[in-house]
């Protein structure tokens, strides 16, 4: 990050919070043609963003992190957004060479075992094809909320990825999950069913669960970990 990042950021953050996120992408699409691209695992949040980008026609490549180990309803509603918006995912797979090694070592369901085996997991599985998805681009829109949990409260509307050498928009991070649901529901945008069975974090079949009363968002992710910050490694707040 160059000397004069902070006050671009600064700027580009006053803007973001008084115009719509639609208004906010075109500016983006403008000021980087081509260079802008946005990753959606079709959760709530993500499909917000992605009906912005699709019934707006707007220039962003959409794309996701195909882990081989994602729920049916997941690629059932992956298929349901490309019908209706008619506008292609860019699929991202694990490198099988590492993935090969690790299963050969460890076993496919190593990641219940130790915390390391699992991160080890989400490394090959998720960020290692994070950074191929966005490499040559300038902006990184993310479908993150605050309300998630507290390590991403510490993110902002607009940031430097320190890891991934972006720029990252996060447009919905202070939405709360009655304005998504509210969203959704009157845009008549596809959702994963697995939201209405409990489920609030969606990730890799093996590794959620729905939650129980009273659980914070994160609770159905890993919950075999006893930590406080259960991150897979894609979003670090710097």
């Amino acid at each position: 990050m160059n000397a004069t990042m902070p006050d671009y950021i600064e700027e580009l953050t006053y803007y973001s919070s008084r115009v719509s996120i639609k208004e906010f992408l075109q500016l983006l699409v403008q000021r980087f043609p081509g260079q802008v691209t946005f990753s959606t695992s079709f959760s709530f949040e993500d499909q917000v963003i992605t009906h912005e980008i699709g019934s707006n026609q707007l220039p962003v490549t959409v794309f996701t992190l195909d882990t081989g180990r994602l729920f049916a309803e997941t690629y059932s509603v992956w298929n349901a957004t490309n019908q209706q918006y008619q506008q292609p995912v860019k699929a991202y797979f694990p490198d099988y060479r590492n993935l090969q090694q690790f299963l050969e070592e460890q076993g496919p369901n190593a990641f219940y075992g130790s915390v390391e085996n699992r991160k080890r997991c989400c490394q090959i599985r998720k960020v290692e094809p994070l950074k191929r998805a966005l490499a040559g681009n300038a902006i990184w829109i993310t479908g993150l909320r605050a309300e998630h949990s507290p390590d991403r409260q510490q993110h902002g509307l607009i940031e430097w990825d320190a890891g991934n050498n972006i720029l990252k928009y996060n447009p919905i991070l202070h939405w709360t999950t009655e304005q998504v649901r509210k969203y959704i529901d009157d845009n008549n945008v596809p959702y994963n069913p697995l939201h209405d069975k409990g489920f609030v974090s969606i990730g890799c079949a093996p590794c959620t669960r729905a939650i129980r009363p009273g659980e914070d968002f994160r609770a159905g992710r890993w919950w075999w970990e006893d930590a406080s910050k259960k991150e897979c490694g894609l979003h670090v707040s710097n």
